[in-house]
């Protein structure tokens, strides 16, 4: 079966990403290359509050990572995020694959054909 690209946002415990921050990240990555998956980016998001306590922490790490992988190991992914005591919460999505090339140049901050070419139309000709 062909591989679909997802995006996985994971909480991540605060505590143990403040003690490792590099480890964490791999701890992470080598969940998606265990279901044999290609990582397409993989960045932190954010680090807030949260809304409420998940799992007793008032605090959490967002990680969002886009991959590739078989759709059919899936559910192994979200058993080992469930059994991985970094991990508060996960949620895997399938991505349209019409976006997928500007998800992923957004995730990693580069700007895609479209907007490079939006923002030179929009700009203004000097006069002179």
């Amino acid at each position: 079966m062909a591989a679909t690209v997802y995006e996985c946002l994971f909480l991540l415990d605060s505590n143990r990403f403040a003690r490792d921050p590099h480890g964490l990240p791999q701890q992470i990555n080598g969940l998606i290359e265990g279901i044999d998956g290609e990582i397409l980016v993989s960045r932190l998001w954010a680090e807030q509050k949260l809304a409420y306590t998940v799992k007793g922490h008032k605090k959490g790490v967002y990680w969002l990572t886009y991959f590739r992988a078989d759709s059919q190991r899936i559910n192994e992914l979200n058993r080992a995020c469930q059994l991985n005591e970094s991990v508060l919460r996960h949620l895997a999505l399938k991505v349209d694959p019409r976006l997928v090339d500007a998800l992923v140049a957004h995730a990693t901050g580069q700007a895609t054909e479209e907007e490079t070419e939006e923002a030179a139309e929009g700009e203004p000709v000097a006069a002179g």
